[in-house]
């Protein structure tokens, strides 16, 4: 692969990442945090951005030297873990498409009255279509771009239309007059737990961008699939607290719709529907794309049947979300189980990065190592914590 082929892959993994990061859950997170914070949750966005970084590049450059998928690695590392992340993988990424594509469905109805039942399948066809085309890694990079931009350029237009007090941000960035570290924590499993976190790294994979060579521009790839999703959740941010500013209260019914509808009115409402579809359905495409590359390794059918599995993934979602609807304790449970999935995949590779048989002679920085090794430990307090208020939901 020639130079501009290798940049092409690599913004199209930073891109499948992000827009896999950028579902229905996180229009929500961010506008329900910018009501509660106000202007602090500037540095909450911040900070999480920063070990969110840790995160992608220890991933993205661990597995890449090793040229093998987390489920395989962490096989090496200890044998059966590998099946066990892959399933509560597969498991959590089944489990959020389902409210992926209600969020798809959603978009569809503000912006045509389409049911959902029917905007659903219509996404699903969509998403199908991608995983039909010959060359599937092109098709999902150019989707994911071309969606990815359009969502920035929009929510980038209601920044301007409501007129946030950027200033009051930026001096809560350095001096926060509130601090929510489960907000924090919130954040990073949101931009990277479950399935999100190995989207682009599975990718480059896939595209053959792996080994020593290639660890200047993997890094860079890790980078810009951070920077990407930052700077959604910061215009989103700015977008809410203009209207929050004003005065105005969002409807907990659906906390970034009227955040839309109140800051540019029912031109405001459409652009919600759009920018809601297209983060449905891209992270639609992510969840199945990641979630089954966590079994193509593992089992020989997988791997023989890739995309008719991908496909079954979406077909069995869509299902679900028309038959049962959105099931709140199971995407509860499943946001648990997500929690739980971040540090045990991240120590995993964490550990495989000091495995001969895995990196070979490659020494990863020690630096990179303890930091990731923290936000692990951060991750994992999270994760129980959240994990441990299930049993009073579901007792």
């Amino acid at each position: 692969m020639d130079k501009k082929g290798t940049l092409s892959v690599l913004l199209g993994a930073a891109f499948l990442m992000a827009t896999s990061a950028i579902g229905p859950g996180f229009l929500t997170q961010s506008a329900v945090f910018t009501e509660k914070l106000g202007a602090s949750f500037a540095f909450a966005i911040l900070l999480s951005l920063i070990l969110c970084f840790i995160v992608q590049i220890n991933i993205w450059r661990i597995l890449a030297v090793s040229g093998m998928r987390a489920q395989d690695v962490a096989n090496k590392v200890l044998p059966g873990l590998g099946y066990f992340l892959a399933f509560a993988v597969a498991l959590g990424g089944l489990v959020f498409n389902i409210g992926n594509m209600g969020g798809a469905a959603l978009g569809l109805n503000v912006l045509a009255q389409v049911p959902l039942p029917v905007g659903a399948v219509i996404s699903a066809i969509i998403a199908i279509i991608i995983f039909l085309r010959k060359e599937l890694g092109k098709a999902m990079d150019s989707f994911t771009k071309i969606l990815g931009f359009m969502m920035i350029a929009l929510v980038l237009y209601m920044v301007f239309n409501t007129h946030p007090p950027v200033g009051s941000a930026l001096k809560e960035v350095v001096l926060p007059s509130k601090i929510d570290w489960m907000i924090v924590l919130t954040l990073i499993g949101g931009t990277v737990g479950g399935y999100i976190t190995f989207a682009g790294a599975h990718r480059i994979i896939d595209a053959g961008i792996v080994g020593r060579d290639n660890l200047d521009s993997i890094t860079r790839g890790a980078s810009q699939a951070i920077g990407i999703t930052g700077i959604m959740r910061i215009l989103l941010f700015l977008a809410v607290l203009g209207v929050v500013t004003m005065g105005h209260t969002l409807d907990p019914a659906n906390p970034p719709a009227s955040a839309f509808r109140l800051g540019a009115g029912e031109l405001g409402y459409k652009i919600f529907g759009i920018v809601i579809w297209a983060a449905g359905i891209t992270s639609v495409i992510g969840a199945s794309y990641t979630s089954i590359s966590f079994l193509r390794t593992l089992f020989k059918t997988v791997e023989t049947r890739l995309r008719w599995w991908m496909i079954g993934f979406i077909i069995i979602s869509t299902t679900i979300f028309i038959t049962v609807g959105q099931p709140v304790k199971l995407l509860i449970f499943a946001g648990s189980i997500n929690g739980l999935i971040l540090p045990l995949s991240l120590v995993s590779v964490l550990l495989a990065a000091y495995k001969k048989d895995v990196v070979g002679d490659y020494h990863h920085p020690v630096w990179l190592a303890v930091a990731g090794y923290i936000v692990a430990a951060f991750t994992l307090w999270m994760g129980v914590t959240s994990f441990t208020k299930i049993f009073t939901i579901f007792s």
